[in-house]
């Protein structure tokens, strides 16, 4: 790819560390009033989230609508500045950057969004969108080489060159993702934000441009952070997962352990929803059943924010608001229940986690 000279300063090579996001918060005032508008309460959509991207990485953020990870990939992009909190990128403070740093920014890290249709210019041709970065950040690059890239791009992404004469409406939804996924890949990205990237697609053309994703990670050594609520998709893409519910970060873990061992009552429930496709085992396997309706991002609730849902829910749930502690090596829950389980392990190295007990189930 087109070699870029670098402004953003980088960080230790021997540290691994991408990105960091540390005790983030994003909260919005709410607006009351008819004819004097004053704030009367806040949307917390997000609400102390820290977690941290490896080079080379898939983070996966999952959790259901409403819980936060869009509102973080928009902090993370900067279209949104955070209420408080930082988000390091290679050691640095994304809010602290001059204009200069900002700018190597936005080639280092992009995104590809949910919707391939609102996210293209709709009276811009393919061959435009895809050469515009170029057009933008390399002024003085000629018309010729950027159509030689344009074309380069999209044979990368699979699609041949004359769908640079077409708009947007003359392309199918996959195609239009592959159009999005080749003008993130225009400035050498190293680290790119997927958003739901494939919740949009028919399932034969999700598999399609998940198997494109996956074979440009090793490519270009790209760094992904996935956001998604397939969660059959995300373990298959994903070296870790992180579970979100009302604005907070409840568990985390690698993709295998996450899905084999889970720690936290909400993910047990949220993996319990996944179907299986044998009916025999589906029929047969317990299903966790949570009550009631998902608290207010207005009004959270004290505590912990999923005990009114919780089938473990004591008392010191409604007071104490747990932790993200590490539980066993890498693998990290935010619960008063879970047992620190460290000193259960019979030999080093063994991980070998107890089930959960006392979860209410239905067949």
């Amino acid at each position: 790819m087109t070699a870029l000279t670098e402004i953003m300063p980088r960080s230790d090579a021997a540290s691994d560390c991408l990105m960091e996001v540390r005790d983030l918060a994003l909260h919005f005032p709410v607006q009351g009033g008819t004819l004097f508008k004053h704030t009367v309460g806040q949307v917390k959509a997000v609400d102390g989230v820290s977690f941290s991207i490896r080079k080379g990485e898939v983070l996966g953020l999952v959790g259901e609508s409403g819980c936060g990870k869009t509102t973080i990939a928009r902090a993370i992009l900067k279209l949104v500045r955070p209420t408080s909190g930082q988000i390091l990128f290679d050691g640095m403070d994304l809010w602290q950057q001059d204009r200069a740093q900002q700018f190597a920014y936005r080639r280092r890290v992009q995104a590809v969004f949910q919707d391939p249709f609102s996210s293209l210019n709709p009276r811009m041709k393919v061959g435009s969108t895809v050469g515009e970065p170029f057009r933008i950040h390399m002024p003085s690059m000629k018309s010729a080489e950027i159509n030689g890239e344009v074309r380069r791009l999209l044979d990368i992404c699979g699609l041949p060159a004359r769908m640079a004469e077409r708009y947007p409406h003359e392309m199918s939804g996959g195609q239009r993702q592959r159009v999005g996924i080749a003008r993130a890949l225009a400035l050498n990205a190293e680290m790119i934000v997927c958003d739901e990237a494939v919740s949009a697609l028919d399932v034969s053309i999700q598999a399609q441009v998940i198997n494109l994703l996956m074979d440009l990670k090793d490519e270009f050594n790209l760094t992904y952070l996935f956001i998604g609520h397939d969660l059959s998709v995300v373990k298959h893409l994903c070296d870790r997962v992180a579970v979100m519910y009302l604005g907070n970060v409840v568990e985390m873990a690698d993709s295998e352990t996450l899905f084999d061992e889970p720690l936290h009552p909400y993910t047990i429930a949220l993996l319990s929803a996944v179907p299986v496709p044998d009916p025999v085992s589906e029929a047969s396997r317990p299903h966790v059943i949570l009550t009631g309706e998902i608290p207010s991002p207005v009004n959270p609730p004290n505590g912990c924010v999923f005990h009114p849902r919780c089938p473990r829910m004591s008392d010191a749930c409604t007071r104490m608001r747990p932790l993200l502690l590490e539980e066993l090596p890498g693998h990290h829950a935010a619960c008063i229940h879970i047992e620190r389980l460290a000193a259960q392990f019979t030999r080093p190295g063994q991980h070998s986690i107890p089930k959960i007990p006392d979860i209410p189930t239905s067949n």
